[in-house]
């Protein structure tokens, strides 16, 4: 019987050698992305049936890269892994659509409980966040502001935010330096952000680049 195949996302070596040897007893682990762009590439050829990845991954975060695949069909099913305990990051990615959320310190004891859920059809959420998330609606008008970038921008503010040039940010998406500075532009108006550093901080505080 083929086993359940599975793809990790996470920028930190260690971190993923670490979930390999949670994972591989009872998995095929088919591959581990380091950041979201090659994640996207490496579902679309390997077709795992789950994706564990971290939420803040350089180049695309974990959250538009499941966006990004979700866009181009791809059925794996979504378990993030993070060390975000705010209950509205959980919200958020299950209202995007994943299926798993689990604190990075309780892997070795839920992820596996995860996997398990997921592929029975249920949604699991690490239990020392799962009380609280029922009542976050009210902390979710900040992420409806950020819903209202389009990915195109998203993926912009985060590549801008990672400390990258005009050119590189164009060279990444395929674009001009021109448009790539328009797109800044226009996310900072959009957003009433007026320097790069509070641009820096919204990324982290949405989850788009990692805290420094």
């Amino acid at each position: 019987m083929n086993r359940i195949k599975v793809l990790i996302a996470d920028d930190h070596r260690i971190v993923a050698d670490g979930l390999r040897t949670i994972l591989e007893p009872e998995y095929d682990l088919v591959g581990i992305a380091e950041n979201g762009r090659t994640l996207v590439d490496q579902a679309n050829k390997l077709q795992p049936d789950v994706v564990v990845a971290d939420i803040s991954m350089p180049l695309l975060n974990g959250l538009d890269a499941m966006e990004m695949l979700q866009k181009q069909d791809c059925k794996a099913k979504f378990i993030f892994l993070t060390m975000h305990k705010d209950i509205t990051y959980a919200a958020k990615a299950i209202r995007q659509g994943a299926v798993g959320y689990v604190l990075k310190h309780s892997a070795s004891e839920e992820l596996l409980r995860a996997l398990q859920s997921v592929l029975s059809g249920e949604k699991f959420i690490s239990p020392e966040i799962a009380d609280g998330l029922s009542n976050a609606q009210e902390q979710l008008n900040e992420i409806e502001e950020h819903k209202m970038l389009t990915t195109r921008q998203r993926e912009v503010l985060q590549l801008f935010a990672e400390g990258k040039s005009a050119k590189e940010v164009a060279a990444t998406l395929g674009i001009s330096a021109r448009t790539a500075e328009n797109h800044k532009a226009r996310i900072m108006t959009q957003l009433r952000l007026h320097s790069t550093s509070e641009l820096v901080k919204y990324a982290i505080r949405h989850g788009l680049i990692a805290s420094p």
